[in-house]
């Protein structure tokens, strides 16, 4: 059994003061998987822009009020969602959350969600689309339950028994994968096909597939992920565009305003909506 740990809110998190955090310490028990809970303890509410990052976001709401999604299609509550990779313009809302977070990469999310990450068409799905009935007992459980070491013990155990029956990714794409983010995204996009072995044409086919992004644009997502948590921490824009290996500086806020909507100013601006 894990043990559990609370405190203020973790940094990869960007929430603001009043917000309990518990995390299981050494992680969850799956590889690619990260699982958090979070309380608004003050009643601060939630106004976040859903901001793309490297990994497909799984939110359960244990409160008594849904959370809103807003994106293009308009509004909706949902209980529990699943965000995709690139969610596009799309906004959370929420007073009193309570919820259980889920961080899956994607080879990970291939395997628990039943669904390749390729078919996650909106910013934000209905968990209970993905899961059905299990997914809603899961839910009513967590729910049961005030002791945060439970509730992230039934979600471990949950992932871990879907996990067992669940696909496995190509090796070839989910090595490539790894590749790009152990890079940090700064890759040669068509040395990837040389190193799994297959030809271009095939690699970008299969990768799309099963990721729901080409190699390229995944190098893009995973170069910008790092960007934004630079910048978050207050690193000057020009420092950050060449850490992050971006050609210049415009190249950067290019990238930024493609994933972000916003500018990397406007990015690094603490608790703004688009943080």
């Amino acid at each position: 059994m894990h043990r559990y740990e609370t405190g203020p809110a973790a940094p990869d998190h960007d929430a603001a003061a009043g917000w309990e955090v518990a995390h299981p310490l050494g992680g969850a028990s799956l590889c690619g998987v990260r699982v958090a809970g979070f309380r608004d303890r003050i009643a601060v509410g939630l106004d976040k822009q859903v901001l793309a990052q490297p990994s497909v976001v799984v939110v359960i709401g244990l409160g008594d009020d849904p959370l809103v999604v807003e994106d293009d299609r308009g509004e909706r509550s949902l209980c529990a969602f699943v965000s995709p990779l690139s969610p596009g313009r799309a906004r959370v809302r929420g007073e009193r959350v309570e919820c259980i977070e889920m961080r899956l990469s994607p080879p990970a999310a291939y395997a628990l969600l039943g669904v390749s990450p390729s078919e996650l068409d909106r910013p934000a799905i209905s968990l209970d689309d993905l899961w059905g009935r299990p997914g809603q007992r899961l839910r009513e459980r967590l729910a049961e339950s005030t002791a945060w070491q439970r509730r992230l013990d039934l979600v471990d155990e949950f992932l871990l028994n879907r996990a067992a029956g669940g696909p496995s990714m190509a090796p070839e794409v989910a090595a490539v994968w790894d590749h790009i983010v152990a890079c940090r995204g700064v890759v040669r996009v068509d040395e990837l096909a040389a190193s799994c072995g297959w030809s271009r044409k095939r690699l970008w086919s299969r990768f799309s597939a099963q990721i729901g992004l080409t190699p390229k644009r995944a190098a893009m997502l995973v170069r910008f992920d790092h960007a934004a948590r630079a910048l978050r921490a207050g690193e000057n824009p020009a420092d950050v565009a060449l850490a992050c290996g971006y050609v210049d500086q415009p190249h950067l806020h290019r990238d930024v305003l493609a994933f972000a909507g916003c500018t990397p100013s406007a990015l690094a601006i603490p608790n703004s909506p688009a943080a």
